[in-house]
């Protein structure tokens, strides 16, 4: 289960958020191609993550239509835990520790979740939130759609702008890994340059070593 592998979860608000990742990879979106087995163009993404595990790059926004000076800090994604199909990577926006990303397989989809935390560890209102592949992608490129309860937790925060996101995490070639949100009138783009490893960030907020 989430919760019992992330090694994260200094205060109860916090595995509260876990349980609730839990339950939304624990579902199935309703018009997933699955049968019961795990697909093997998707095995072979979550592969793609190996070489790369417990090791952190440098990252750069190649893409943002709606620029934020939240932003305009050196980018660094580590990918700090490769389990039995389960992805952890926090990204690091300069001293901002509170982002990590998740991709959970399951049989027939994979799930992508966002995970914000505070310094304290305590969740974000707008945490956990992500989406669900819907079609069975290829060894280097995944797409996410927004999820219902993705959708309901952006309208209860009046982000109903967000409810047609997608997310995209592709391997461009083998030194590049790209993250892109896109949606009608907005596209932010991350790449990752994987050619260099560098020194490991402290932990994201929430970890514990």
């Amino acid at each position: 289960m989430i919760y019992s592998a992330l090694k994260l979860g200094r205060t109860n608000t916090f595995f509260a958020t876990l349980v609730a990742v839990t339950g939304l990879t624990a579902c199935a979106p309703a018009n997933h191609n699955g049968n019961g087995q795990l697909l093997a163009e998707q095995s072979a993404f979550m592969e793609q993550f190996q070489p790369y595990c417990g090791q952190a790059f440098r990252a750069t926004i190649v893409q943002d239509n709606q620029p934020s000076a939240a932003w305009d800090h050196p980018l660094v994604v580590h990918i700090r835990d490769c389990e039995d199909q389960v992805i952890r990577m926090p990204l690091h926006v300069g001293e901002d520790r509170s982002r990590t990303w998740v991709l959970t397989q399951h049989p027939g989809y994979i799930d992508f979740q966002h995970i914000h935390l505070h310094e304290d560890g305590s969740a974000d209102a707008v945490s956990p939130y992500g989406g669900q592949t819907l079609a069975s992608g290829s060894a280097t490129v995944q797409a996410f759609p927004v999820d219902d309860a993705s959708k309901s937790l952006f309208i209860e925060n009046g982000l109903d702008v967000s409810v047609t996101n997608t997310w995209t995490i592709q391997f461009i070639d083998a030194q590049t890994m790209s993250y892109k949100l896109s949606r009608p009138g907005r596209i932010f783009e991350v790449q990752v340059d994987l050619s260099q490893p560098i020194d490991l960030p402290p932990p994201a907020w929430g970890y514990h070593d």
